[in-house]
Formats: structure tokens, C-alpha cells, sequence
């Protein structure tokens, strides 16, 4: 089982290394047909965070750091206000307004650009990484307005992925309640590590020789066909 999650985690690690995100997503919903429901969400922390930070380490000179202070404010505050809140609060909508403001934020330029008023990084750093805690496929949020104010594919991916390693290690508090089952599950980790570096290696690589302007228009389009189906999942669910 160590060498086909290994096999896994380097296919969505190249994944995420080419267009920014996705593997996360895939890697989640992978995971429990093979691991212990308690192990699910710790394994996939560690891996993400390896897979996101190695990714960011492939293209360090494309990060684009002036960014980064307000996204780890923001980061903290929301990890202390959400776990706080969002646990006495129902979280069933919260996918429906993630997708809405993708799609409106992609493709709807006056509310773009009304947006543009109020969207900072450091909003975006706290609901990041508080929704995070919570649910899922929230690293769209800020990958949605990089792709605006960054012109370069490569920036857009290295600098989203030092955002999405910060918002991992929010979850360490998770990994330390079950820190006796995983270390029993050493070797599979240790497998599961190294297939994220070397899919992020092969990604980055790959990343680097694509046309900008239409891995631009990729990423846009995966992020709305992401959105489109976090709403209509809500929307079953609902009923």
C-alpha cells in the first residue's frame, strides 16, 4: 500500500506543481478508501504541506514575497476567529459562496472590479485558512486573485503555493491528537513525502516550458468547473 500512495501522492503533487491546485482536492477524496477515517485529514496535512512547499521551493525566485506578510496576518487572525466560531456555526452554504465568488470574481468584471475594493490579502489569508480548518477546496480563494493581479503563470502557481503551505500548518494541532497512530503509519508517510517532492519536481519542470496565457486560461477554467461543482453539490445536498 506504501508504494501505490506514494504512486498517488506524486500524481496529484504533478498536478497541483502545473496548474496551481487540484491535487489537494484529489488526494482527499482518494485517501479514505485506503486509511483509517482518524488518519485521513492529518495524512493528507503532511503531504500538502511537503507537496505545497516543495513546489514553492522548485520556483522560489517566482514568489512573489511582498505578498506574504498580510496573507499570514490574516492567516492567524482567521485561524483563532474560525476555530473559535465556524464550530457553533452551520458551514453547510459556506462551499455555495466559495463557488459563487470564483465564478463571479473570474468572469463578471463589475463585480470584479467592485471587489477589487475590499479584497486584500489579508482577508484572503483569513478565510483561507479558517475556512480551511473546516472544509475543503479553499486554496481557490486566493489562487482566484492571484491569477488577476499576477501576470506570470509561474508567479501566480510558486507564490499560491507558499500560501497553501502556511495555511496547512494550521492543522498541526490535528496531527498532534493522533501522533501515536501516525507514527505506526511512518513508512506509508515517508512514502507519501517522497512521491510530492518528486511530483512537484516533474511538475514544475513541465509548468515551465507551457504558454503562459494558456495555462492563465487553464487555471481559470478548472478554478469555474471547481466552482460550478462545489455549488451544484450543495444544492443536491439541500434537497
Amino acid at each position: 500500500m506504501e508504494l501505490l500512495l506514494g504512486v498517488i501522492a506524486f500524481t496529484t503533487s504533478l498536478i497541483a506543481a502545473i496548474v496551481g491546485f487540484g491535487g489537494g482536492m484529489l488526494l482527499i477524496a482518494l485517501l479514505p478508501l485506503f486509511l483509517n477515517p482518524v488518519l485521513v485529514i492529518p495524512i493528507h496535512g503532511l503531504t500538502q504541506i511537503t507537496s505545497n512547499a516543495s513546489r514553492a521551493l522548485f520556483s522560489l525566485s517566482d514568489v512573489k514575497w511582498s505578498l506574504l506578510p498580510a496573507f499570514l496576518v490574516g492567516s492567524i487572525l482567521g485561524t483563532v476567529l474560525f476555530g473559535m466560531i465556524l464550530y457553533t456555526m452551520p458551514t453547510t452554504y459556506i462551499p455555495l459562496a466559495i463557488g459563487l465568488y470564483i465564478l463571479l470574481n473570474l468572469w463578471y468584471s463589475p463585480f470584479s472590479n467592485f471587489i477589487k475594493r475590499f479584497e486584500n490579502f489579508y482577508i484572503i489569508g483569513a478565510l483561507q485558512t479558517g475556512l480551511g480548518l473546516i472544509v475543503g477546496a479553499t486554496g481557490p480563494l486566493s489562487l482566484t486573485v492571484l491569477t488577476k493581479q499576477l501576470q506570470s503563470k509561474d508567479q501566480v502557481v510558486a507564490t499560491s503555493a507558499v500560501f497553501m503551505t502556511f495555511s496547512h500548518l494550521a492543522k498541526i494541532p490535528v496531527f498532534l491528537l493522533v501522533s501515536s497512530e501516525l507514527l505506526e503509519s511512518g513508512y506509508l508517510i515517508i512514502a507519501m513525502i517522497c512521491g510530492a517532492i518528486l511530483g512537484s519536481y516533474t511538475g514544475t519542470k513541465v509548468r515551465f516550458s507551457m504558454d503562459n496565457n494558456k495555462l492563465i486560461g487553464v487555471i481559470k477554467l478548472l478554478l469555474s468547473i471547481l466552482a460550478i461543482n462545489m455549488m451544484i453539490s450543495v444544492i443536491i445536498q439541500s434537497h
